[in-house]
């Protein structure tokens, strides 16, 4: 049986250069070697920077605002935790309690004892 392979033409594989943002040019090659073999580039725009994504701040960064929304964050996660750790020891107890009454064992409730005085 043949396998079948897409066909892929030239065009679509395209080596690109990469260069550190910093640099206007790109580094000169070190060796006087001639560059090997490469498909011709198409023209390619010009690499913007993130500037056009960027929008104007009208009013100032609420540092107080973004803080209190942080501890309010943390205190959610923190009494969902709990919740969880509450709901996960009180279904563990009440399994230990089923298995014991499908045992046919009779003292499987916890009978709280109060000192009377």
């Amino acid at each position: 049986m043949k396998t079948e392979r897409p066909i892929v033409s030239d065009e679509e594989h395209v080596v690109l250069k990469f260069r550190p943002r910093t640099s206007a040019h790109p580094p000169a090659r070190r060796d006087n070697a001639a560059p090997a073999k490469v498909a011709p580039m198409k023209a390619q725009p010009a690499a913007n920077d993130l500037s056009r994504y960027e929008q104007p701040r009208d009013e100032a960064d609420e540092f107080r605002h973004r803080m209190l929304a942080n501890v309010a964050a943390f205190a959610f996660t923190v009494a969902l935790t709990a919740i969880g750790i509450w709901l996960a020891v009180s279904i563990a107890d009440l399994r230990k309690t089923q298995d014991c009454v499908l045992m046919g064992r009779r003292d499987c409730a916890r009978i709280s004892v109060t000192p009377q005085g």
